[in-house]
């Protein structure tokens, strides 16, 4: 089954100043996105801008793709002026997925990064500790479906207007307290921006291996799986656009991510 294909937009959504929901309704049979893919769109009905952008996905159902994303740039910016009835290509979904977890598990989403970890949290219903961080209040997106999916959710943002004031990795870093070895052995997945990535591998370094060891030999004790957020040209490992600094040479985002072990970068 072909991974191009043509799709119909359906809706549109404003959620609120910053961002939208697009709905998109395939013209013919896809491939069942898995939670962490993600698709390349057209963002518009000319070739300005040339490129395509990548999307996580955020939810399939009843042959409807939803996509949930941030007004930020000229490309985005194209796709908000799209309307009900607009066609646009798609190619997806690409990339690997977040591994299944076995039980409880923890997941941490920086601002957008929730559209790529809210299919996990759906599939998976009430195992997740969810740590949600936003600069504000408004940039907590789908926070009440973000609510009612988690078993247990924690909240701050920049300037304190919702939940606790301060960085999610501060939240996360009591949390791994390991006086608290059944809050501190769970894997975790992640999905934000890179600065808040970057700290969180400081953070799953700073506890030893020694207290679980089903994970000796590893950099810290917790499994964590990041999904990074880059630039992307064509999405499917020619143009090597995406590339980072891996522990094994480098790597491609849309091709060998996005998912990857957070042991794996090569934090700079």
């Amino acid at each position: 089954m072909p991974k191009n294909f043509k799709a119909n937009i359906t809706e549109n959504i404003l959620l609120n100043e910053h961002f939208r929901l697009l709905n998109l309704s395939p013209l013919s049979d896809i491939i069942v996105p898995e939670p962490g893919q993600f698709y390349m769109l057209r963002t518009g009905d000319t070739y300005d801008p040339l490129l395509k952008r990548p999307f996580s996905i955020f939810r399939h159902e009843d042959n409807t793709l939803k996509f949930l994303y941030r007004i930020r740039g000229k490309g985005t910016l194209s796709l908000s002026n799209l309307k009900s009835g607009d066609i646009i290509d798609v190619i997806g979904p690409l990339g690997n997925s977040y591994s299944a977890p076995e039980g409880d598990f923890i997941a941490i989403a920086g601002g957008i990064g929730i559209a790529s970890l809210l299919p996990l949290l759906r599939r998976f219903k009430k195992r997740a500790y969810l740590f949600y961080g936003a600069r504000n209040k408004d940039e907590l997106i789908m926070l009440n479906e973000a609510r009612s999916l988690s078993k247990e959710i924690f909240i701050t943002t920049d300037d304190g207007s919702e939940g606790e004031k301060g960085l999610i990795t501060d939240s996360l870093s009591d949390f791994l307290n390991p006086s608290r070895i059944t809050h501190y052995a769970l894997p975790i997945y992640a999905c934000g921006p890179t600065p808040m990535l970057k700290e969180l591998s400081k953070v799953v370094a700073e506890y030893p291996s020694s207290l679980l060891p089903l994970n000796k030999g590893r950099m810290g004790g917790v499994k964590c799986y990041v999904s990074l957020e880059e630039h992307m040209a064509c999405g499917v490992g020619a143009c090597l656009g995406c590339v980072v600094k891996t522990v094994s040479g480098y790597k491609r985002v849309c091709k060998e991510g996005p998912v990857f072990d957070i042991e794996e970068i090569v934090w700079e």
